[in-house]
């Protein structure tokens, strides 16, 4: 690419975009001038604002669709637990951009392929939940732990980066998650 701008570089400045303006309000000529290209560099590499999309953030859906396949069962060993929810506090810190993107984004943008994949892996993830959870209050503590989360991060992405440390706010996460996940595996009497 000209100006030793990569591919890579290219996909994160798209991500910002995508993040910041959003989706419908980027232009590939807005991603090529943020990028210091011209928009024919950027189709060179993707033939459309959707290909960079795909490309920006597809390897994060193919994270949380390796996440989804390895929910714990309800009444799995506590350590088993404690890793899933590091492992997602983990992808929602390092792929923050793209679940902001996702969140914010994937009901307007339904028809988009990565889009779909994303909205299919998050319905799967609740399918997986309710169909093992006891009920009504446990589905719900669940969706409020992660997607909790997920939106805390997602609506506002900077969240936490210029007031609390990084690894504060992963401490601060996987406890508070992990409190309400623990109450799901507890027997509770009712």
């Amino acid at each position: 690419m000209p100006n030793n701008t990569s591919a890579a570089e290219l996909r994160q400045v798209a991500l910002n975009q995508f993040a910041s303006v959003g989706f419908a309000g980027t232009s590939l000529a807005q991603i090529a001038e943020a990028a210091g290209l011209s928009k024919s560099s950027v189709l060179y590499h993707y033939a459309s604002k959707e290909a960079l999309l795909e490309a920006a953030i597809g390897p994060a859906v193919d994270r949380i669709e390796q996440l989804v396949d390895r929910v714990p069962a309800a009444g799995a060993p506590a350590e088993e637990r404690n890793r899933f929810v590091e492992d997602f506090i983990d992808f929602l810190l390092e792929r923050r951009l793209e679940v902001h993107t996702f969140i914010n984004q994937g009901q307007s943008l339904r028809g988009v392929p990565v889009i779909d994949r994303a909205n299919a892996a998050a319905e799967r993830l609740g399918r997986t939940v309710t169909n093992d959870l006891p009920s009504t209050v446990d589905r719900v503590r669940f969706g409020v732990a992660l997607g909790g989360a997920a939106y805390i991060l997602a609506a506002g992405f900077n969240w936490g980066e210029d007031d609390v440390p990084v690894e504060e706010t992963r401490a601060a996460l996987i406890e508070v998650v992990s409190q309400l996940l623990a109450a799901i595996a507890a027997p509770t009497t009712r």
